[in-house]
């Protein structure tokens, strides 16, 4: 649905580190589900019944590319999905807006 990324100026092992630390704090609490993969260098939240998150991590000549990317997982009325988010208008420079904050956190 949605793909942004950002580059880190830092290692990416120092960032998938940080990700990771991040995503498993949060585990419960505001991410029911989170999977959290070293080798693919990956962290994948899912929420909702439609939501999953997949946050991956890739050597880049400026330190990190990190990139994010949004899908709709719904299994049962997957066409409800832009119904119930209001055709999903304004979601994109949400969530660039919010990928943008969080990179900071990465740095």
């Amino acid at each position: 649905m949605v793909e942004v990324s950002g580059i880190v100026a830092a290692p990416a092992d120092v960032v998938v580190d940080r990700l990771f630390e991040y995503f498993d704090s949060q585990r419960g609490s505001h991410y029911p589900a989170v999977e959290i993969d070293p080798p693919g260098r990956t962290v994948a939240i899912q929420g909702g019944w439609w939501y999953r998150g997949e946050y991956t991590v890739d050597d880049h000549p400026g330190g990190s590319r990190v990139t994010h990317r949004v899908y709709n997982v719904a299994t049962w009325m997957r066409w409800g999905v832009p119904l119930a988010n209001r055709l999903f208008i304004g979601f994109r420079p949400k969530v660039e807006a919010g990928f943008a904050e969080f990179l900071k956190q990465l740095r």
